[in-house]
């Protein structure tokens, strides 16, 4: 008769163990991370300016070109600046300190 080694059947079992410990860690961790999608999350982001703010003009954000407001001075393109709110499709921003 068949008898498997219990050194072997014990690295098994050690083994797949962990592999459904790291999954269940992983979705656990998933599942606790709030969803942000949207404009909602804008807020607090970094934009890079393309078209120069005077006070109105272009910036972008992961990948996007919107129309934003400055809210004192001018930026020019290549600067980077904060969205502090939003209406409609434009952003507000302010100069990155």
């Amino acid at each position: 008769m068949f008898q498997p080694d219990l050194r072997t059947v014990i690295g098994i079992a050690v083994g797949v163990g962990s592999v459904v410990a790291v999954i269940i860690y992983h979705a656990v961790r998933a599942h606790r991370r709030q969803a942000t999608t949207g404009r909602e999350e804008l807020p607090g982001k970094t934009a890079i300016v393309k078209v120069a703010l005077e006070p109105e003009g272009t910036v972008l954000h992961q990948g996007e070109l919107w129309t934003a407001i400055l809210d004192q001075g001018r930026a020019k393109p290549g600067e980077e600046v904060i969205i502090t709110g939003f209406e409609g499709m434009k952003l507000y921003v302010t100069k990155k300190q």
